[in-house]
């Protein structure tokens, strides 16, 4: 579910269209905003910053434009990965429209909810956190009712991801702590109206090139699958104690 099995970037773009436009659209913002800064492309991006001052005066667009910015180079990459690695399971399983409105349904939501929640004139955000938070929501959904559409492995995978979330939620200083909140809890409630008439992810269901033949031809093929799945998920385990050092180095520093 969590390995990626396609063989180039525009087969990658093919099969999770929504999932690639988005992450297009984090990394188009990047270059125009910091990259290559544009001059009035400072203007056009806080114009989409999540300014409750702003809200205040009708500028409710401010709701969802925050999803598609960031705070800089890191910020961008580390929402951007995370979307890359729990994005394309989900846009498989709900199909293009139900995952883009559960996706931007968990951050906007999220965004409103702080608003009330925090009605500080001064406060001010961006990130996908919320939304990225909300299909961590729906993920933990199905480990705890819907069992049948995610195997053991992830299930235990996603319950690691979302404690270490959330600990990192609480300790890493700059953190919008409502919109990571907010955005899994939405995301779990919105879980069972979007988790409809939908089937376990499946790498190879968009596959029409695989010869079936081939198994016969490479009786370890399988093994060697196992392994490969094997070694991922030891290495996302590494991947995952790295964030938490690094987590924790920054906060004590």
């Amino acid at each position: 579910m969590f390995v990626r099995n396609e063989r180039s970037v525009k087969e990658f773009i093919t099969y999770y269209p929504v999932v690639s436009t988005i992450v297009i659209i984090h990394i188009a913002i990047w270059l125009l905003h910091d990259f290559l800064p544009i001059p009035f492309m400072e203007q056009l991006y806080n114009l989409g910053t999540g300014s409750h001052y702003w809200i205040y005066q009708g500028e409710y667009w401010r709701f969802i434009t925050p999803i598609f910015l960031h705070g800089g180079l890191t910020h961008m990459l580390f929402n951007s990965f995370s979307l890359v690695l729990f994005g394309p399971a989900l846009e498989q399983m709900l199909g293009k429209w139900k995952f883009t409105i559960a996706y931007l349904g968990a951050g906007t939501l999220a965004n409103v909810i702080t608003f009330f929640l925090n009605p500080s004139f001064m406060f001010s955000h961006v990130g996908a956190s919320g939304a990225i938070f909300g299909l961590l929501g729906i993920y933990v959904f199905m480990v705890a009712f819907r069992k049948q559409l995610i195997d053991s492995q992830n299930a235990q995978i996603i319950m690691v991801i979302f404690i270490i979330g959330m600990i990192m939620t609480f300790i890493r200083p700059g953190i919008n702590q409502y919109a990571h909140v907010l955005g899994f809890i939405v995301g779990f409630i919105l879980a069972p109206l979007v988790l409809t008439k939908v089937r376990p992810y499946h790498p190879w269901r968009y596959r029409h090139d695989v010869d079936d033949q081939e198994i016969q031809f490479d009786p370890n093929r399988w093994k060697k699958k196992r392994f490969s799945v094997k070694g991922t998920f030891n290495w996302l385990w590494i991947i995952l104690a790295a964030l938490v050092i690094f987590g924790l180095v920054g906060y004590l520093l």
